[in-house]
């Protein structure tokens, strides 16, 4: 069986990074039929006069899937950022991190074993923005929908069920918020009653972040609202690592995207010094999304014995390996265990 699968490599250390990630994944026997969009982000407006072309829409409505590289998006200026708007037009609503102690990583917390559910895209990002030039007021609107809530909070609850995780926590600003934040703490309230077998609990955003450094091992899935979970999914990376380590995907009922979360680096790019592994953990959650469930399993194996034996890291684990050194030591070891 052959997996036609839409990449994006993205721009800056993206194409590094993805054909350090395909070489690892070309090790697991398995076949794939890539549908490779080179551009995407500055590169597709010069070519196309938008960042993200409907061409690339179209693959991804076709394969169903995507791999996708980092992007660089304008900070204050230019175009909207294509995450958002992959996310919104495939309707990807949960953006799903998982961020977890690799062994190598020295960090504060051990043990650190969290699931990010963010709703992705509604709330502030919903794009909703007025500009009064007269009084010079910037308005933004976070719309939130009880559609968009129920479906980010029932996808939390089923994952944490189906993956044998025993505590949801859901994250909100209610005391404050009341009508939006107080609506999505009342459905998540509502529906942990259909999942007794689960500890639930809710926080408040800011003690949140508060409990997160303090005792982060205290926590499991946690799912939250768009710019919370924006937040929340970037912190819980910094407590194993940051984010050139951790997964990030974005799933809808029909549509997926694994990928990068971390920049594109274009002060490094070309160097072959970039660090593969959070596009590589995106791809294991793509491998178990598509039920290659001991391919994934090889991959992450063998990413957690190059990073045991420390000989083999880029430079941002303290290490000296290239790119490509580090991609065949993981393929190595990957080819050994399917």
């Amino acid at each position: 069986m052959s997996y036609r699968i839409t990449l994006l490599p993205g721009d800056g250390i993206g194409p590094e990074v993805t054909e350090a990630t395909l070489t690892i994944l070309e090790a697991t026997g398995i076949s794939f039929d890539w549908v490779r969009h080179e551009k995407l982000g500055a590169n597709a407006v010069e070519e196309y006069g938008t960042p993200l072309p409907d061409h690339v829409l179209e693959s991804i409505r076709t394969t169903r899937i995507a791999l996708k590289g980092p992007v660089t998006t304008p900070v204050g200026k230019g175009f909207k950022s294509v995450n958002v708007q992959l996310r919104q037009k495939l309707d990807l609503y949960a953006n799903v991190r998982p961020c977890k102690n690799l062994p190598g990583i020295e960090t504060p917390f051990k043990n650190v074993d969290l699931m990010i559910f963010r709703e992705n895209t509604e709330g502030l990002y919903s794009g909703l923005e007025s500009y009064d030039e007269r009084h010079d007021i910037a308005d933004s609107v976070a719309r939130i929908s009880k559609a968009g809530s129920k479906k980010i909070i029932n996808f939390c609850f089923d994952y944490a069920r189906t993956h044998d995780r025993d505590k949801v926590t859901v994250v909100h600003k209610a005391n404050i918020l009341k009508l939006t934040s107080g609506m999505f703490l009342k459905l998540a309230q509502e529906r942990s009653l259909d999942y007794p077998e689960l500890e639930f609990n809710d926080r408040i955003i800011d003690n949140m972040c508060m409990q997160l450094v303090v005792r982060p091992q205290e926590y499991n899935c946690i799912v939250t609202t768009n710019l919370f979970g924006d937040i929340l999914s970037d912190l819980a990376a910094g407590l194993v690592g940051g984010l050139g380590v951790v997964a990030g995907a974005n799933i809808g009922d029909e549509y997926a995207v694994f990928e990068a979360v971390h920049g594109s680096a274009p002060d490094i790019a070309g160097q072959n010094k970039a660090n593969p592994t959070a596009l590589l953990r995106s791809a294991e959650m793509m491998l178990r999304h598509l039920g290659e469930i001991k391919a994934a399993d090889a991959v992450h194996d063998s990413l957690v014995e190059v990073y045991k034996e420390g000989k083999y890291l880029t430079g941002d684990q303290g290490g000296s390996a290239t790119t490509t050194e580090f991609a065949e030591q993981v393929a190595v070891r990957v080819a050994e265990k399917v």
